[in-house]
């Protein structure tokens, strides 16, 4: 259906990929599929910078960009090219049968039904839907919630592939389940460079792909944002090794800070632990990966500079919440109480320990039995045997324990009723990958006990990676392609049988509606919710009679009109308990008045074609 969409979303992400990364020298695979992850970056740069520039976010202009910066690659580097391909190693192999096998359930899952899940997705889909016919960021009208102020990084990579892929339901499910998978790849990789161990890398990267906490085939920016985050750290790592990778990082962290707000303050806390820990094993600051850090979020200031006095005034009004504190601290509290947090509550120690086949849809919790265990033998190895740890590896451990103790803590804010909190349920996926990482080492201690205990290697692996599996995987699983909600903001569910009669209709097929388009948008339809002439023309649309209401229709190239409950329940507020009556007068006029021919219709929907 989107095999162009895919095939370009490859091309863009490795040619800027791969001008980020012009110095790599190295063979094999992970430098290609690394490119992919730091490429995923620099387009969302690459798109603020168009934007901020006045330039179209065109995808032949994407592109265009990325084609120039892969040529100029290749013929920087033309004395060294080789066409031989190299054999993968056993990570790559391991780490490319995950990313397959979750891309398979976030699909299976996602397409498990026709409709977009809860409500973000609906939200997504219109801001979608502007960059993809607009080419710009622009929201004049303040409609789009994931824009202006809230950094479009999201919405743009998928704007962009939207403008070759027609069906906006595919394109999200499709690739919102392909970046989340795109995570399992890039933290393989990661693993590797900061454990400094092919066995642990594998063992951590089988945990992290089974592990239920980690992300689910959810369509909102934390999928963009929290693989981003994966390969950053990739980048911060590699500065010791080279200066060059400096660059890279600073793309990585800004393309971050383009995309999810609130994620952004909890990496902060996690590069800084990083940082410290760095500068206390080599005895003197880590000016270089400090430096990177400091630089992305100064590449952040693209956006974020220019509308830091929109997001002051208009975004949760903090003036408000902490007029009535006194304090640096009082104000603290009162921006981040504990409970702060849609799926936020008090967790228990089954939470944590077993796995349920039923769990939250946008971020799961939870880690298994196999995982736990893993996770506390793990500990208890590192505290045992601390004190003979080099210094290098001495400095790892106490990154990933504090790492641990960081996230573990912002999960339970309200659990330990914490003076503060920031959206503890959305710090599982962020402590996923401590637990990934140090669970790991226990897998290890494990195989090899069972290996001393005459156990074959190879059986020792087994046992733990189905213990694994029917402990975590199989949940996650369950999870994943179970069937989700719509959201909460249908009146019934037949309105939401007579909305998806809108998916048999051409892609982009222009159907007005009394209330807000979200709905419309979301199953494939079109209503120009920010067009100047639409927006004022709804605010009194009820009022028009058919011939007025058929006749601007007509104008504008409007080919259906649907009336459901939701325009009664949103259009209360307006016209009070005289609502419902308007609208059936309404239904009985246009049914009666040959202009319009129900298309569809049950006892909440009714889909007139415009004649």
């Amino acid at each position: 259906m989107g095999v162009l969409a895919v095939i370009l979303f490859f091309v863009f992400c490795y040619g800027l990929g791969t001008a980020c990364t012009f110095f790599w020298k190295e063979k094999g695979y992970e430098k290609h599929l690394m490119r992919i992850g730091i490429g995923l970056a620099a387009w969302v740069v690459l798109l603020i910078l168009l934007d901020f520039f006045n330039l179209p976010l065109d995808w032949k202009l994407v592109l265009a960009v990325s084609l120039l910066c892969w040529a100029w690659v290749l013929y920087r580097n033309r004395k060294e090219l080789s066409f031989k391909i190299p054999i993968p190693n056993i990570l790559t192999i391991v780490a490319l049968v995950l990313f397959g096998l979750t891309l398979f359930m976030y699909a299976k899952g996602a397409f498990a039904y026709p409709w977009l899940e809860d409500d973000d997705p609906w939200a997504h889909a219109t801001g979608i839907k502007y960059v993809s016919l607009e080419r710009n960021f622009n929201d004049l009208h303040n409609q789009f919630g994931y824009i202006n102020p809230y950094p479009p990084g999201y919405d743009g990579i998928f704007g962009v592939l939207h403008q070759v892929s027609p069906h906006l339901v595919w394109t999200m499910k499709f690739f919102n389940a392909l970046i989340s998978s795109l995570g399992i790849l890039f933290f393989a990789f990661f693993a590797k460079r900061f454990l400094k161990s092919t066995p642990k890398a594998l063992a951590a990267t089988t945990i992290f792909a089974m592990i239920p906490s980690y992300l689910s085939h959810f369509i909102w920016a934390h999928s963009l944002s929290i693989t981003l985050f994966i390969v950053s750290l990739y980048c911060l790592v590699r500065i010791a090794e080279s200066k060059q990778w400096i660059l890279p990082t600073i793309i990585l962290i800004g393309g971050i800070a383009f995309t999810q707000p609130s994620k952004l303050l909890k990496y902060s806390a996690m590069f800084f632990i990083f940082l410290v820990f760095i500068s206390l094993s080599r005895k003197k600051l880590a000016w270089p990966e400090i430096g990177a850090v400091a630089g992305g979020y100064a590449l952040s200031l693209l956006w974020w500079g220019t509308r830091a006095v929109t997001l002051l005034s208009g975004v949760g009004n903090p003036a408000s919440k902490v007029g009535a504190t006194s304090g640096l601290w009082g104000t603290i509290q009162r921006l981040f109480p504990p409970g702060s947090g849609t799926g936020t509550r008090a967790y228990t120690f089954s939470d944590f320990f077993i796995a349920k086949g039923q769990n939250m849809i946008n971020n799961p919790l939870g880690w298994g039995i196999a995982i736990s265990l893993l996770l506390v033998i793990a500990i208890i190895v590192i505290l045992m045997n601390y004190k003979n740890y080099p210094g290098e590896e001495k400095s790892r451990t106490q990154i990933l324990l504090f790492w641990l103790l960081f996230t573990f803590l912002g999960v339970n804010s309200l659990t330990f009723n914490l003076p503060v909190g920031f959206h503890a349920f959305r710090f599982w996926m962020l402590l996923a990958i401590p637990v990934s990482l140090l669970a790991a080492e226990g897998f290890l201690f494990v195989s090899d006990f069972l290996v001393k205990q005459k156990i074959p290697m190879a059986a020792s692996i087994l046992l733990l990676v189905a213990l694994l599996f029917f402990t975590a995987g199989l949940q996650k699983y369950q999870v994943n392609i179970s069937q989700w909600p719509p959201g909460a903001f249908w009146t019934s569910g037949e309105e939401l049988q007579g909305y998806l009669s809108l998916l048999s209709l051409p892609p982009d097929t222009r159907v007005f509606t009394y209330q807000n388009p979200e709905p419309v948008i979301g199953l494939n339809a079109f209503d120009c919710m920010w067009c100047d002439d639409v927006f004022e023309f709804r605010k009194g649309a009820l009022l028009a009679n058919a011939t007025e209401l058929h006749a601007w229709l007509k104008e504008h190239d409007y080919e259906y009109l649907i009336i459901s409950g939701m325009a009664v329940r949103e259009l209360q507020e307006k016209y009070g308990n005289q609502t419902l009556e308007m609208v059936n007068r309404r239904v009985t006029d246009l049914a009666t008045s040959q202009l319009f021919f129900p298309a569809f219709q049950n006892q909440a929907v009714v889909l007139f074609k415009v004649a």
